[in-house]
């Protein structure tokens, strides 16, 4: 059967823009190549046969969920501010578009992969002042946050590294290529939570406005409720389909940086409930960022060679840049 054949045996279609993947099929060719037709297309896809236990999802939703709903004193222990480990509002995702929009409507729990580590090793990644050198702040209630949080991190880290392993293939590059510039990874996980909406939002205020990702690729699970959307040039805004026990991946500006606009970073965004449905909405990215100097150019297909008169950046740099442009 050819590569192609495979490809396709791998898909879902659910919508015709975005893929459902299934990362358990037996040719890795065959979903590198699904994966990166997606990655050309939308830059957004979901995935299944993934590895990660449903129990294990279902514990990190019921835990951060009793989070968000204790009474803001309980929680005051962890309020923190822009770039910062903790319990902070959402801020506004499009002021990294350049767009000036009304604060999104959510409060958003961080942890940073390097956050438990000590003062003295999260230095050898950038300064204190870089958001992913700040220590995590973990609430003593509930109990067992703290655990859980860590076991779903681990178990993002393990399919962030899968994922980059197929985008090598994906690119037609050895398996391997990334695994020295994402070993010692700066990713961060975020809980963005919406709460039920009592009143009318402000024209153009939203749960999360629309916006790119900056990172590499973003890894995300999100519950029922609904509401992501995805832009389509000429076609607008489409549903993200929600497919049970699937995490949908996009990739994120850098991602497309570093593949010289081979694939593509799209804007998406989080709408308001319909009038009457004003549920609650808890969703879970984990950004998966390389290594802080890891250097970063636009490869050719041989990844080899590099576009000589392009700048090469860092994960470091990158994100630095972003935090301005958005909390500036």
């Amino acid at each position: 059967m050819s590569p192609e054949s495979d490809a396709r045996r791998t898909v879902t279609v659910v919508d015709g823009y975005v893929p459902v993947i299934d990362l358990s099929a037996p040719s890795a060719p065959a979903v590198a190549q699904a994966i990166g037709d997606a990655c050309t297309r939308s830059g957004f896809f979901a995935v299944i046969g993934h590895g990660v236990a449903p129990a294990l999802i279902d514990r990190m939703y019921a835990i951060t969920r009793e989070f968000f709903e204790l009474p803001d004193t309980r929680k005051a222990a962890v309020m923190s501010g822009p770039g910062t480990c903790g319990l902070r509002s959402g801020g506004s995702a499009a002021k990294s578009m350049g767009l000036d929009t009304p604060p999104d409507l959510c409060d958003v729990f961080t942890a940073n992969v390097l956050g438990d580590h000590d003062a003295a090793y999260r230095s050898r990644f950038g300064t204190d002042t870089d958001p992913w050198t700040r220590a995590n702040l973990w609430p003593d209630t509930p109990p067992q946050f703290e655990k859980t949080w860590r076991d779903y991190m681990e178990a993002m880290q393990e399919l962030g590294h899968r994922l980059m392993r197929l985008f090598a293939l994906a690119l037609g590059l050895e398996e391997t290529f990334f695994d020295d510039m994402v070993h010692e990874h700066i990713s961060t996980i975020v809980a963005n939570f919406y709460y039920r909406q009592t009143s009318t939002p402000a024209p153009g205020q939203l749960r999360r406005g629309p916006h790119t990702d900056w990172g590499v690729l973003t890894i995300l699970h999100q519950d029922d409720i609904g509401g992501l959307q995805v832009h389509q040039d000429g076609h607008g805004w489409r549903n993200v389909p929600f497919v049970p026990g699937s995490f949908v991946i996009n990739i994120g500006d850098m991602m497309a940086f570093w593949t010289g606009g081979q694939w593509v970073s799209t804007l998406h965004r989080v709408l308001n409930p319909d009038a009457g449905q004003s549920n609650t909405r808890l969703s879970i990215p984990y950004f998966y960022l390389p290594n802080h100097d890891a250097p970063v150019r636009p490869l050719t297909r041989s990844g080899t060679d590099h576009f000589a008169d392009t700048p090469a950046t860092t994960p470091g740099r990158w994100y630095r840049e972003k935090m301005a442009a958005t909390y500036s």
